[in-house]
């Protein structure tokens, strides 16, 4: 019950920025258009509420799709349990997922949007579009909750933390109730703008709107911090998206994607670094901090490899936003350098500390194989980030120098 409550606080406060600004144009436009046209206010009313009526029926009817896909992955045990590795990776992608929204939203400078999700979304959108604004002129009474269920079918970022929240449910009921309620929350302002847009104040809409930002926040971070043992997959996701931040500018040419997100990669491995730490100190640990003396020596020496290198991703995850970068200029590159030596030190502590490499009383050969793919990453990274390997290769052309303003 809690879960529905959040997930429509999370709709309704996140509706009076992120569905405004991409569904608002549109629900004017199915306003003022066809059988709406030039009625009363009580038809206007009649005719949002069959067209939000049918939005969130779309909602509810994908959310059920979406639960009974989960429900067959838990019977084949993939989803099955807390600890399934398919439910802490949904839970870990819609976690940062709903923190990068709330970040957005607090401060719309500080990240970049959220990319398209899937290579056909841009195209459908454009087909959707398309077919909701034929329907919007035909006059039949159903016309709107017809409207409103193409609608519900819009690719939208918001909208897939809200599905891949209800594919963790597991359940086609409680698929669809997630996202029934989602949709209920973000009714109140479609209905609205579809009334009347001048009904809420730009600085009222405003001030919801970063109050929406931390409610998504709020909810990625209790996302990252569930019950169960997530340490090794939050550890491991926090280094992946470090590689990746690390490798974005020298592979730009080839690949521009991560470099146009790179520092919200950065911010992103430093958010999963959090809940690597605090998983870590509440599973291993107990919260009993001084159990660290205890740990046999080389354990020890990846611990404080791991502290030393939080440390040294906090000065960089604070300056990461636009205000920053502009005050420190060339400061904030130096800054920032010290993500290499954090990257050499992370990969000391997984090394030494973590279960799946030298962590394990019992090596196997499974162990080393880890731990040489682990060194052979970290390497690979500093190479790629060398121009002389690049000219080596004879490959300079691809390679983009950092930039000297």
């Amino acid at each position: 019950m809690l879960d529905l409550l959040l997930i429509t606080t999370l709709g309704f406060l996140g509706s009076f920025g992120h569905c405004l600004g991409m569904c608002g144009p549109l629900t004017a436009a199915f306003s003022l258009s066809g059988q709406a046209a030039s009625s009363t206010w009580q038809r206007q009313l009649t005719f949002n509420l069959l067209l939000n009526l049918g939005r969130v029926l779309s909602y509810a009817l994908v959310g059920a799709a979406i639960g009974a896909l989960g429900s067959v992955l838990i019977a084949g045990g993939q989803l099955a349990g807390i600890d399934s590795a398919l439910r802490r990776g949904l839970a870990i992608f819609t976690g940062l997922l709903l923190i990068w929204f709330g970040l957005s939203n607090i401060n719309p400078k500080f990240l970049p949007h959220v990319p398209v999700l899937h290579p056909f979304a841009g195209k459908l959108h454009d087909r959707l579009s398309r077919t909701m604004m034929h329907l919007s002129q035909a006059k039949q009474w159903w016309t709107p909750a017809l409207l409103g269920m193409v609608w519900g079918l819009v690719p939208c970022g918001f909208l897939y933390a809200a599905q891949i929240k209800a594919a963790e449910t597991g359940s086609l009921w409680m698929g669809a109730a997630t996202m029934l309620a989602f949709g209920l929350g973000t009714t109140p302002m479609m209905l609205g703008v579809g009334v009347s847009t001048a009904l809420v104040s730009a600085d009222r809409r405003s001030q919801l709107f970063r109050l929406g930002g931390w409610v998504s926040l709020t909810i990625g971070l209790l996302l990252l911090l569930r019950s169960g043992d997530m340490v090794d997959y939050t550890g491991h996701a926090a280094l992946s998206l470090l590689l990746l931040a690390l490798i974005a500018r020298p592979i730009s040419r080839l690949w521009s994607a991560p470099l146009r997100y790179r520092r919200a990669l950065g911010v992103g491995a430093f958010v999963l670094s959090l809940a690597h730490v605090s998983h870590f100190v509440d599973h291993a640990f107990n919260w009993n901090l001084q159990a660290i003396f205890f740990m046999l020596p080389q354990q020890q020496w990846g611990m404080w490899a791991g502290i030393l290198a939080l440390g040294l991703m906090i000065p960089a995850a604070l300056t990461s936003f636009d205000v920053m970068m502009t005050k420190l200029g060339q400061t904030w590159r130096k800054i920032h350098w010290l993500s290499l030596p954090a990257l050499l030190l992370v990969a000391i502590h997984t090394g030494l500390v973590g279960s799946s490499y030298l962590g394990e009383l019992q090596l196997t050969a499974a162990h080393w194989l880890r731990v040489i793919l682990l060194g052979v990453s970290v390497v690979g990274v500093l190479l790629i980030r060398s121009r002389f390997v690049w000219s080596l290769l004879s490959l300079e052309k691809f390679y983009v120098a950092p930039s000297r303003k």
